[in-house]
C-alpha cells in the first residue's frame, strides 16, 4: 500500500499539475512532467508522443500473460478557476476542473506499487491519454502505429463523479456514457440593406424551423427520460445570424447542435438525418448549407467480464459500490479502448455535495488518490498474479 510519504509526495505532485493546466492537444508540459515522474519508477519502457502528447509506461511480469491497460487523461478545460486554493491555476482562463490532474496522480500512485512489487505475469500499461475533453485523444492514441505493440486484452479507467458519496464506486455492465458529436452548420445566402430585405437571401426565417427540426430527431426518449441503447438527443448549443448591426439583412448564420445517443451507429444515423433536414429546408430558399464535425465521442460500454473483474476487486477491498446514476448522458472517449479489449469504466465519488465537474469552483479531493491507486492495483493483481 502507499505510505504516508508516498501520499504526501503524490498530493504535492497533483497540485503541481493543477497549477499548469493545458488544453486538449496542448499537453506538452504535462506529458513531460508525467514522463519524468515515471522514469523514477523504472518501467520496462516509456512511450511518448502517442497520438499527440500521450505517454504510456509498461511494467512487465516475468511470465507471459495478458496486457492490462489503465488510463488517465492529461488535458484540462478552457474555464477560469475560482477555488481560491493555494494551488489554483496560474494560467488565465484554464483549469483542471474535471479532475484529470487527480486521475493522473492515482495512476502514478499505482505505478509506485507496481515498481515495488511487479506483477507475476503479463504486462500493465499505464496510459496517460491526451485530448479527452474534445473526444479526439483515444482515437489518436489507438491509431498511432506504436499502439499495436501495447494493444491491451483488458482496459480500465476511473473517473471521479461528484454527487456520489466519498469513496463510493458506480459501475455496471453495458452502456456507461453516451456517444456524442458536435455538428456545426453554416447557412450561406446573400446580404442586403436592412431597408431592402426582399433583396437578401437570408437564413433568419429558417433558423426556427431548423432548430426545431433538429430537436425533434430524438424527442421521444427524452420525454420518457429513458437512457438506454435507444436513447437519442439533439441539443442546440449556439445560434448566430449576421453581424451585430442595424443596417444589414443577414446573409449568413451558424447553428451548433450536439447529437447524443446510446450507440455509435445511432450517432451516424442522427447526423445523416440532421444534414438531410437542413438541406431540404434550405433548397427552396436558395440557401446553401455546409457542415463540420467536432468533439466526436464514441459510446463507453462496459464489457461484462471486465465489469465482473472490477466488482470482484471492489468487494475484496470492501469498497461500497452500485450503479447509481448510470448510464450517463455525458460522454467519455474511454470507450475507444474497449473496441479491441474487455474494458470497464468506474465512477468514483468525491462526495455528494462536491462541486460538479466543469464548474469553476471544482477541485479534485486529494484523499481519493490512494483509493484509486488501491482499486487499480487490486484489479491488476487479480488478473496478473
Amino acid at each position: 500500500m502507499l505510505t504516508n510519504s508516498d501520499i504526501t509526495e503524490l498530493v504535492a505532485f497533483r497540485r503541481h499539475l493543477h497549477r499548469r493546466p493545458e488544453l486538449s492537444g496542448e499537453e506538452e508540459w504535462t506529458a513531460a512532467e508525467i514522463s519524468h515522474a515515471l522514469s523514477r519508477l523504472h518501467p520496462e519502457a516509456v512511450l511518448t508522443g502517442l497520438g499527440g502528447h500521450g505517454v504510456a509506461a509498461i511494467f512487465a511480469g516475468v511470465e507471459p500473460g495478458p496486457t492490462v491497460l489503465f488510463r488517465a487523461e492529461l488535458d484540462a478545460l478552457p474555464i477560469p478557476e475560482t477555488t481560491g486554493a493555494e494551488w489554483q491555476s496560474e494560467t488565465e482562463g484554464k483549469g483542471h476542473l474535471c479532475g484529470h490532474d487527480g486521475h493522473m496522480t492515482m495512476l502514478l500512485g499505482f505505478g509506485r506499487l507496481l515498481a515495488r512489487r511487479p506483477v507475476r505475469r503479463g504486462r500493465v500499461v499505464l496510459m496517460f491519454q491526451p485530448a479527452e475533453e474534445d473526444g479526439s485523444g483515444a482515437r489518436a492514441v489507438v491509431a498511432d502505429p506504436r499502439y499495436a505493440a501495447i494493444t491491451p486484452d483488458w482496459a480500465f479507467a476511473i473517473h471521479n463523479e461528484p454527487g456520489l458519496p466519498f469513496g463510493h464506486i458506480a459501475t455496471r455492465p453495458g452502456l456507461m456514457n453516451c456517444a456524442s458529436r458536435g455538428l456545426a452548420i453554416t447557412l450561406s445566402g446573400r446580404t442586403s440593406h436592412a431597408a431592402e430585405p426582399e433583396l437578401a437571401v437570408s437564413p433568419v426565417p429558417l433558423i426556427g424551423p431548423i432548430t426545431e427540426g433538429l430537436r425533434s430527431l430524438g424527442p421521444e426518449s427524452v420525454s420518457k427520460h429513458k437512457l438506454d441503447d435507444g436513447f437519442r438527443l439533439v441539443t442546440i448549443t449556439h445560434v448566430r445570424a449576421g453581424e451585430p448591426t442595424f443596417g444589414i439583412t443577414p446573409g449568413h448564420a451558424e447553428i451548433f447542435a450536439t447529437l447524443r445517443a446510446g450507440e455509435d451507429d445511432a450517432i451516424a444515423e442522427i447526423d445523416s438525418a440532421a444534414r438531410n433536414l437542413v438541406d431540404t429546408l434550405c433548397a427552396p430558399h436558395g440557401l446553401t448549407a455546409t457542415f463540420e464535425t467536432h468533439d466526436d465521442f464514441a459510446a463507453s460500454v462496459n464489457d461484462d467480464a471486465a465489469t465482473k473483474v472490477a466488482l470482484s476487486a471492489l468487494a475484496a477491498l470492501d469498497i461500497p459500490h452500485g450503479s447509481d446514476g448510470l448510464p450517463m448522458r455525458a460522454s467519455e472517449d474511454f470507450g475507444v479502448f474497449g473496441w479491441a479489449a474487455k474494458s470497464a469504466m468506474l465512477c468514483l465519488g468525491p462526495g455528494e455535495s462536491h462541486p460538479a465537474l466543469h464548474q469553476p469552483d471544482y477541485d479534485f479531493p486529494d484523499d481519493l488518490i490512494p483509493v484509486g491507486a488501491r482499486i487499480f492495483e487490486r484489479i491488476a493483481r487479480d488478473l496478473l498474479d
